[in-house]
């Protein structure tokens, strides 16, 4: 199998596009034509059943994650780390940091 496969599950009006296979600069272009079909919908991206996710898609997709908000799923921690370099939230909750600054002041 080569190229990127794309699923398209919807379930309780929310769109689930679960994307298998290989994930490059060319194939995360489709993913973006994808996204812009599904403009004014709640999407998810699922990224668990990649076989490769190469660096160069997180630059591709970020251009369309920017403009309208969706959730990811399944990211491996270089690519969530990635996403958030180029201001794309990866979740709904935030990391603590090591410290907080009430830590620092207190000590």
């Amino acid at each position: 199998m080569a190229g990127l496969q794309i699923h398209r599950e919807e379930v309780a009006g929310q769109v689930t596009l679960r994307l298998e296979g290989i994930l490059d600069g060319r194939t995360a272009q489709e993913v973006g034509s994808s996204l812009k079909s599904l403009s004014g919908r709640e999407v998810v991206l699922d990224f668990t059943h990649l076989r490769e996710f190469k660096d160069s898609a997180v630059g591709v997709l970020t251009r369309d994650l920017v403009e309208r908000p969706v959730q990811l799923r399944g990211l491996a921690t270089h690519h969530e780390r990635m996403f958030r370099y180029f201001g794309v939230g990866t979740g709904p909750s935030q990391r603590r940091a090591y410290y907080t600054p009430e830590d620092i002041l207190s000590a």
